[in-house]
């Protein structure tokens, strides 16, 4: 019996691990975080593309040669103006001299002409699908009045958005020294180009076709974008990723920004100066394995969990000035983050900074303090806490605080202190000239009795 008994707690103990699999450390009761994929490049990044959360980063923030992918900062800018109704999609403009000046030869083209008319939206497809660099002159043009005054809008964009290791020499992204940004700063002008429908549309598109113009038949545009298409090169098509943008050069390497989709999982992608490699007698361009590479370690190492509830009573906090003596706080909303499928809520360290004692009256709803959730210092959210009833304030308690307060400041210290000096000098005088006047008067009475002319007896 006593055997089976012990079998039966066994077997329960391993399908209790089975059904949470949950992996620790070896010896320290913490789990183990996913392992780090050193994704091959100069400089990556993958970023939840719903909350903003990183789940990896490599030289986040070295600056770095970006080449096209430039391009997307100049669609950013054009799709403001569009929206700003300085341009529509279907509007027409003409290629001038100087937007195709200084271009190089050997660099990706449309085969844009001078003299020749496209309209806006053709020619942000000819910018983002083909990579043309002479679509980014034009549209500068358009929406600045000349290159020089759009590359400085760029600038000025670039540091609004938050950018700090960016700037930008041209609106395509042809070599410059002068010419760089981070893989940082690359998302945060990504994040804010998908804000524009259009700019996802176009990006995401694998062919297109721009019908014949004044100088031209029409033109079949195919995506640099491997993981869009087969059509260039075969082996990196990726049915989850969706645009986003190309770039190379000697300078920059291979550079590509990427998005994918997985369930609820949305991932932005940035990746700079990769390499293109033989492996095995096999050419691999390692912007886009790599960036596949770092999709499916962001696909199967993380997930959305809710890791603290607003109904959730966190701790009470003492309360002055009231019969009642605390008000518990509870958070002000549910909190959903990216997290690495093997942590969970109970597993995070939770930061309080509290208010306390705080003092009657509270107001429900009152913000009383913050708390801060995170695992190995990396902070996952934090979340203001809030009283969860109002307490009322005693009119008593509050009339002897309110006389404390009056009788603990300096000035009233001081008044009193003075106003007991005087009370002390004006006892001391009095006593004192009460004295001589006394004495006085006393000596004047005893002359006045010397004058006496009554009758004297005998």
């Amino acid at each position: 019996m006593k055997t089976n008994r012990f079998f039966a707690l066994f077997l329960a103990l391993v399908l209790s691990l089975s059904l949470f699999p949950t992996a620790y450390a070896a010896g320290d009761g913490k789990p183990e975080l996913p392992a780090d994929p050193d994704i091959l490049a100069k400089a990556a990044l993958l970023v939840d593309a719903n909350t903003g959360a990183v789940a990896y980063a490599k030289n986040e923030h070295q600056e770095l040669y970006p080449a096209s992918l430039t391009k997307i900062m100049t669609a950013l800018l054009t799709l403001e103006a569009i929206d700003a109704g300085k341009l529509s999609m279907d509007q027409e403009l003409t290629a001038t001299a100087t937007a195709l000046e200084g271009l190089s030869s050997d660099g990706s083209s449309a085969g844009i002409k001078v003299g020749e008319t496209m309209s806006v939206r053709n020619l942000l497809y000819c910018m983002l699908v083909v990579s043309a660099n002479e679509a980014c002159d034009i549209l500068a043009e358009a929406v600045s009045g000349s290159v020089s005054a759009f590359v400085a809008a760029m600038n000025a964009k670039a540091a609004e958005l938050g950018c700090e290791n960016t700037h930008f020499a041209n609106p395509n992204g042809l070599h410059d020294p002068q010419h760089y940004t981070s893989a940082w700063d690359m998302y945060l002008i990504t994040k804010a180009a998908m804000e524009y429908p259009d700019f996802m549309t176009i990006c995401d598109t694998a062919a297109y076709t721009v019908p014949a113009t004044n100088l031209s038949g029409e033109r079949k545009l195919y995506t640099t974008n491997h993981l869009l298409s087969n059509w260039r090169v075969i082996g990196y098509r990726n049915t989850e990723a969706h645009g986003i943008k190309t770039g190379s050069t000697d300078a920059a390497g291979h550079c590509l920004v990427s998005s994918a989709m997985r369930g609820s999982l949305h991932f932005i992608s940035v990746i700079l100066g990769a390499d293109r490699v033989v492996e095995n007698g096999v050419g691999n361009i390692r912007s886009f394995s790599e960036t596949t590479r770092m999709f499916n370690y962001g696909f199967d190492n993380f997930t959305y969990k809710t890791i603290v509830e607003e109904k959730e009573v966190i701790q009470e906090v003492a309360v002055s000035l009231s019969k009642m003596d605390h008000v518990t706080v509870h958070p002000a909303k549910d909190i959903e983050v990216l997290l690495p499928k093997v942590l969970g809520a109970g597993d995070l360290e939770r930061t309080i900074t509290l208010e306390a004692p705080v003092e009657a009256p509270v107001e429900k709803g009152q913000k009383l303090g913050t708390m801060v959730l995170s695992y190995d210092d990396v902070t996952y959210a934090s979340v203001d806490l809030l009283a969860s009833f109002d307490v009322e304030a005693s009119k008593l308690m509050t009339f002897w605080r309110d006389v404390k307060v009056f009788f603990a400041k300096t000035s009233v210290r001081v008044g009193i202190i003075v106003l007991v000096v005087l009370i002390v000098v004006l006892v001391l005088c009095k006593l004192l000239f009460g004295r001589r006047r006394y004495r006085y008067g006393r000596s004047v009475s005893r002359r006045g009795g010397g004058n006496y002319r009554g009758r004297r007896r005998h």
